[in-house]
């Protein structure tokens, strides 16, 4: 166990959180990076609290870091969130604020991820990243979603065409200096 403090989370969670459904923190052993592509932490709390489910429920992850550090928690770790496709219920979503392809997300002429990702935020990530590998024993994996959702769907623009559904946390997230940072293995699916 470390003696370093652990970061200062922000809890605001989402309306529904108790429609979620538990999970026992045993069974989290995979983070999955995500960026919001969205422009601020207002839009990205917007969408988070649009109801999409008949449970009453909507996509979010749990924690969402914004560029200058700081972290804002949405679901307790003991709540599903419902951020990437089949590998829900072992893991944990951490969304970065970053513009990604927004707002076209799927137009095919505009696919270029290419917001790079500010010292603070990834400073305050791997400082989340290690307290959660602290305090949750079977965290062992760590993805981005772009590697866990690689379908292709329709372009917007051109049917025709097909784009990646999820090319977040996209090219210029410092994969090397977070994996370097952090007691977590790469997820291969």
């Amino acid at each position: 166990m470390s003696d370093r403090a652990p970061p200062r989370i922000d809890l605001q969670p989402l309306p529904y959180v108790a429609k979620l459904a538990e999970r026992p923190r045993e069974d989290i052993d995979l983070v999955v990076i995500h960026c919001t592509e969205l422009p601020d932490l207002a839009m990205a709390r917007e969408y988070g609290e649009r109801v999409l489910y008949d449970s009453g429920s909507g996509n979010s992850g749990h924690f969402y870091i914004d560029r200058d550090g700081t972290i804002v928690q949405y679901v307790p770790l003991d709540r599903t969130a419902h951020h990437v496709s089949g590998f829900n219920p072992r893991s944990i979503g951490i969304e970065l604020v970053n513009t990604g392809r927004y707002p076209h997300w799927l137009d095919s002429r505009h696919q270029a991820m290419d917001e790079p990702y500010p010292d603070p935020q990834i400073a305050a990530l791997i400082d989340l990243l290690q307290h959660l590998c602290e305090t949750l024993p079977a965290l062992q994996f760590i993805a981005g979603h772009e590697a866990l959702d690689t379908r292709q769907v329709a372009a917007s623009d051109d049917a025709e065409r097909q784009v990646a559904r999820k090319r977040d946390p996209g090219p210029l997230f410092p994969w090397p200096r977070v994996l370097a940072a952090v007691p977590l293995q790469t997820l291969t699916v």
